[in-house]
């Protein structure tokens, strides 16, 4: 059927979608939605709950929103209300959300084509971080290998621990061992525990391993790559790193000993109250590393002082390294903001880090992420703060913890309107896949310009 000037009805359809380019971004971005779209579903099935539960949609959105992206944040009982193959579910949202929709469609090539096209690299160089096409299938196939090794170790200790520390049966021990192991490598922060980890506050044997393995996701993938790579060349020495691998482990070194050191300060007299001094520092050593977007928690946060409330904000909100499991600003764009504010007082007129210039438009991007960071942190903010009864504490809490997908929470998450849950869930969507990918996901079309203007300076200050 044709109209009357002999164009199809589905001409503007066809003209519209061609007019849409799938860049890898989008592409990413598509990813995540639908595999968010799919476990929702998933999660609403009857054999997804325990006997006599039900879930309604908002809780299986987000139940699977925040699996997806990592974070953490829960609406119902993780061990209470979702069954085996609920959990089951779950888990299988966190492990796609830390490979990545596009490594994992790679992945897929790989085994039942043994090669991956051209289109599929161009995706999942954008996903991870790749430095060219050359080397995304080595990366792809990196990904896997450090992700299982990484989590067979983690559950093989937490499996041993359960076992043999709590008299858990070896199937339970070992599927209470995988599935916090998986939870922790991808700093997602779910818990088999309906008090999450706060059992298992004065265990080391517990603790450590999730911290390790945390750190170790959190840091991001190529870290991970260059510094194994340059150890089994035996270059190992850190001035051979690359400018990025500098800079993330430096800031992660340096949050890891601050961010324990104040929880120490700021608790002492509060949630530190009641443990020994080995007890103190493991405890604050726990809750000031899984700001970093792993969201357990071995103390009630509810309980915490406002003060450490706010340090796990800034925590919170700077994130870990890029290319990894972790979410907020990053590490490199917090340390690159606070190197361009040092050479703009000391007058310079370039920004260098470790002896390597930082060009313009690399510091517009960091700006930009930090920017729209507090836009989608603030605005939220206000809107729960003037349609809800919490006060600021909670809800700037909640809101940091859902953007920069970390799962810590005040216990607030499930007595939010629906409305409120549904700001959270596109608060971890946009957290996961980022400021910057979003906003490309989006654009129609971009646009140079070929000419300059005049140049005026504006009163700054």
């Amino acid at each position: 059927m044709t109209s009357r000037t002999g164009a199809s009805p589905s001409t503007p359809l066809r003209w519209a979608a061609g007019r849409v380019t799938l860049t890898p971004v989008r592409v990413v971005a598509l990813g995540f939605a639908a595999a968010i779209a799919v476990g929702t579903g998933l999660l609403l099935l009857p054999a997804a709950t325990q006997p006599g539960t039900e879930t309604g949609v908002v809780d299986a959105l987000f139940t699977a929103t925040s699996a997806m992206c990592l974070t953490g944040l829960i609406v119902v009982d993780t061990p209470t209300h979702w069954s085996g193959f609920g959990q089951g579910v779950i888990l299988g949202l966190i492990q796609a959300g830390g490979f990545g929709i596009m490594t994992m469609a790679s992945v897929v090539g790989l085994m039942l084509a043994n090669r991956i096209g051209l289109r599929a690299r161009l995706n999942a160089a954008a996903e991870v971080r790749a430095s060219g096409l050359g080397d995304v299938r080595s990366v792809v196939v990196g990904v896997v290998r450090v992700s299982v090794l990484i989590e067979t170790v983690t559950a093989a200790c937490l499996a041993a621990r359960f076992a043999l520390g709590y008299d858990e049966p070896p199937g339970r021990a070992l599927w209470l061992g995988v599935f916090h192991a998986i939870s922790a490598f991808n700093n997602a922060g779910f818990a088999l525990y309906s008090d999450n980890i706060i059992g298992f506050a004065d265990d080391p044997w517990i603790c450590l391993p999730l911290l390790a393995s945390v750190v170790l996701g959190g840091i991001g993938f190529p870290v991970l790559f260059e510094v194994g790579r340059r150890i089994r060349r035996g270059r190992g020495t850190s001035r051979r790193w690359s400018l990025h691998t500098k800079l993330t482990v430096t800031v992660t070194a340096i949050l890891l000993v601050i961010g324990p050191a104040l929880v120490l300060a700021l608790e002492w007299g509060y949630t530190l109250r009641g443990h020994d001094l080995g007890s103190k520092l493991l405890v604050a050593a726990f809750q000031g590393i899984m700001p970093r977007t792993a969201g357990f928690n071995s103390v009630d946060y509810a309980q915490m002082d406002p003060a450490t409330l706010l340090v796990t904000d800034v925590l919170m909100f700077i994130g870990g390294g890029s290319g990894g499991t972790a979410g907020g600003i990053k590490v490199t764009t917090f340390a690159l903001l606070l190197f361009a504010i040092v050479a703009e007082v000391r007058g310079e007129r370039s920004v260098v880090i470790f002896d390597r210039r930082i060009g313009p438009r690399v510091q517009r991007q960091a700006l930009a992420v930090a920017l729209i960071g507090v836009a989608l942190v603030m605005v939220p903010t206000i809107v729960l703060l003037a349609g809800t009864a919490f006060d600021l504490n909670v809800l700037l809490f909640e809101v940091t913890s859902a953007f920069a997908t970390v799962g810590l929470s005040t216990g607030i998450t499930a007595q939010l309107p629906a409305w409120g849950q549904l700001i959270l869930v596109m608060l971890m969507y946009l957290g996961r896949i980022g400021s910057i990918t979003l906003v490309s996901a989006l654009a129609a079309r971009h646009r140079d310009r070929r000419y300059e203007l005049p140049e005026e300076r504006p009163f700054i200050g």
